[in-house]
């Protein structure tokens, strides 16, 4: 099993600018490329993504091509991306300096064949008919005989060729992609921070009350986020204020995954030395009665 135990894991959209969008709790034997798109079409709020990153776990061919005709840009972070197969438009087609990355050529009639439904499917998707979990899930189990998924697979197999090149040599899109899945990382540390009882497992069996846990837990991380960045924004203030110059790269590098100041267990003051307080005449009233 996935992390080495039973059980499930926390899947978490995060926003660029730190903020946790929609987390849902999935299997740990599935391949989370399943329920990358899941998220951000159930999300409702007012920020609507048009890309998304992942890691190697995020993607597939078939989630590329899905994420393709539903208008979301995959960027995912590919460990050993040099190991993945890269494909020709044709088989005769060669290319100066970088032909020998290439070592197969893309099925262009088994997408035409069945590029209707293909397009049926993603309107189904969208018109929240049928979740894109349930779907990949089902052409997964059915992959070698399945042609929708083979579909899929083939137009996936493109759009992963065109970002694949464009990842190697575009050394910029790289430092992004790395900084964006760097601040997933970095979430995924001050959640566990922060959900510290229990070392941050969930032992209830109950669905629902797992799916709780997750969001009640990424409220109160979205509210300290919240708190630490009015607390940032004070201390830049009293800099400025003071004659400080602030620069403005400086202030990009700070992150409101901050957790030094915060009392997560509390402050408890114990003075043995000063007597309890007495209780008022109506709690005695209450405890007579009970």
């Amino acid at each position: 099993m996935r992390y080495g135990s039973y059980g499930g894991i926390a899947y978490h959209h995060i926003a660029d600018n730190y903020i946790a969008l929609f987390s849902h709790f999935i299997p740990c034997e599935v391949w989370e490329a399943v329920y990358i798109l899941d998220g951000l079409l159930k999300n409702k709020s007012d920020v609507q993504p048009d890309t998304i990153h992942a890691d190697t776990q995020g993607q597939s061919t078939p989630v590329f091509g899905l994420s393709h005709l539903l208008g979301i840009k995959l960027m995912p972070r590919i460990r050993n991306f040099k190991k993945l197969t890269f494909f020709r438009p044709s088989p005769a087609m060669k290319y100066t300096h970088i032909d020998s990355l290439f070592s197969d050529s893309i099925d262009w009639d088994l997408i035409q064949l069945h590029w209707k439904d293909l397009l049926q499917v993603v309107l189904s998707i969208k018109h929240g008919k049928i979740s894109s979990a349930m779907l990949l899930r089902k052409l997964g189990n059915y992959s070698q005989k399945n042609k929708l998924y083979q579909a899929f697979r083939e137009l996936g197999r493109v759009v992963r060729t065109v970002f694949l090149l464009q990842y190697i040599a575009d050394i910029d899109l790289r430092r992004k992609i790395t900084a964006t899945t760097n601040k997933v990382e970095a979430y995924n540390g001050f959640s566990k921070w922060l959900f510290f009882g229990g070392d941050g497992i969930i032992a209830d069996n109950d669905p629902e009350q797992q799916e709780k846990s997750i969001k009640y837990g990424d409220l109160v991380a979205n509210a300290v986020i919240f708190q630490n960045v009015v607390d940032l924004t004070a201390v830049v203030r009293q800099l400025r204020r003071e004659g400080y110059y602030v620069d403005s790269d400086d202030l990009s590098a700070l992150s409101p995954y901050l957790t030094e100041h915060i009392k997560r267990f509390g402050d408890y003051v114990i003075d043995l030395d000063k007597p309890p307080q007495p209780l008022d005449g109506k709690l005695e009233l209450e405890l007579e009665i009970a």
